[in-house]
């Protein structure tokens, strides 16, 4: 989500959501173009959960907005990592000047989207803004970009199955002392935001650093593939599905063999849903610290079994994407209004927030949920046509990638 792939891609790429809605495309671009269809997809994911209609309406619709939650926002971290990728050079890392250039770049967008997130948070919505956790994310993440897609991913395995455990840990510190309130009085960040600092950035927050760097980092092995290579793309989807089986059925399977375990996750969120804490949000947040929350795979529960099974889903939807631009130029002209969303994805997800402000959309009846949502839907999709046609880059992508000027006096 963080920014266009035409950013980096080559003219070619930003034409495929312009003037021409069927273009002649190599298999690099389309490749580029299914990057922005999940970004696309991604966007109004993030949309359902933040406009929507409640989860508990049931049925289809219910069952749909249940899915979108977290998952969304997981798979915009996948893009990030393999955005990464691409800032620093692909298929080969960028070396010497122009990979100092390129790691000057990244440092650049970090601290534009960390301020960006934190004048998004000062709108006072409903809505946990992620992107002060993005920038962070991705300055954490960059002295990796050099590293092979094995490599990658063996440290996104381990950081998936360590970090949640120091988070929960810290969490339990945080809660049970007062060595949290003694960094944030002396955190600049603190005081600049008017928030918890680097406390809530990678502990106590919505979106804590700690447990979104896998997601970053394994989208960082994707992007070092050569997706291009016959049978990598289905290994890839063979991959993911197993990771959401993992994450999620295990989960189930612990949350129903280890005694009391349910009871004590219900108690946690004062008598949430605990039956369902195996992918569902519906458990709530925990208000208390137990060690049964561990076994939940509730998307936003921060747990390695919801980074497991999110990212799961994350790495079948890139797949499926793959595999659909690259064989039906018909599903390609179809879904140019979501590509072009995708194209502008920085840009779509600050101007909904903005919207949901503007208009009072945060918490509407159920009545008026769905038509809030289809509308904000078709309006993104008109302006993202409409815009892409007449430029390569969205609004704030023009932005961020002026911002990075700097960066080509490195020497």
């Amino acid at each position: 989500m963080l920014h266009a792939v035409s950013e980096v891609a080559p003219s070619g790429a930003a034409s495929a959501v312009g003037a021409d809605p069927a273009p002649s495309l190599t298999a690099s671009t389309g490749r580029l173009i299914a990057l922005d269809l999940a970004r696309g997809l991604a966007v109004f994911g993030m949309y359902a959960a933040h406009v929507g209609p409640d989860p508990s309406v049931g049925g289809p619709l219910g069952w749909v907005m249940e899915v979108a939650r977290g998952r969304s926002s997981a798979l915009f971290a996948l893009l990030a990592g393999f955005t990464l990728v691409l800032l620093t050079g692909r298929p080969q890392p960028r070396t010497g000047r122009a990979g100092r250039q390129a790691m000057g770049r990244v440092l650049i967008r970090s601290a534009v989207l960390v301020a960006l997130g934190y004048a998004l948070t000062c709108l006072d919505t409903s809505v946990d803004v992620i992107l002060a956790a993005y920038g962070m994310v991705f300055l954490l993440a960059l002295p990796l970009y050099r590293l092979r897609a094995d490599t990658l991913a063996v440290i996104a395995a381990a950081t998936a199955l360590v970090l949640p455990q120091v988070l929960y840990v810290l969490r339990v510190a945080v809660e049970g002392g007062s060595w949290a309130d003694a960094v944030i009085a002396h955190d600049p960040l603190a005081r600049i935001t008017d928030s918890d600092g680097i406390v809530e950035l990678f502990i106590t927050g919505a979106y804590p650093v700690l447990t979104w760097l896998p997601f970053v980092i394994a989208g960082m092995a994707v992007g070092r593939l050569d997706l291009a290579k016959p049978g990598v793309r289905a290994t890839v989807a063979l991959l993911g599905s197993g990771l959401a089986l993992l994450g999620y059925g295990g989960s189930w399977l612990a949350l129903n063999l280890v005694p009391g375990a349910q009871a004590a996750v219900s108690a946690t969120t004062d008598g949430g849903a605990a039956a369902s804490a195996w992918w569902s949000d519906a458990v709530g947040d925990p208000t208390t610290i137990t060690p049964d929350w561990l076994l939940v795979a509730a998307p936003h529960s921060q747990t390695t079994w919801s980074i497991l099974g999110n990212t799961g889903v994350g790495l079948v939807i890139i797949a499926a994407c793959l595999f659909a631009m690259d064989r039906s130029a018909r599903l390609r002209r179809l879904a140019a209004p979501v590509i072009a969303v995708g194209s502008v994805s920085l840009t779509a997800y600050v101007g909904h927030i903005i919207a949901i402000k503007a208009l009072g959309i945060d918490d509407l009846p159920t009545s008026a949920a769905l038509p809030a949502l289809a509308c904000l839907a078709a309006a993104s999709m008109l302006l993202a046509v409409a815009w892409t046609r007449a430029f390569r880059r969205g609004p704030l992508e023009y932005m961020l990638h002026a911002a990075t000027a700097p960066a080509h006096l490195i020497n």
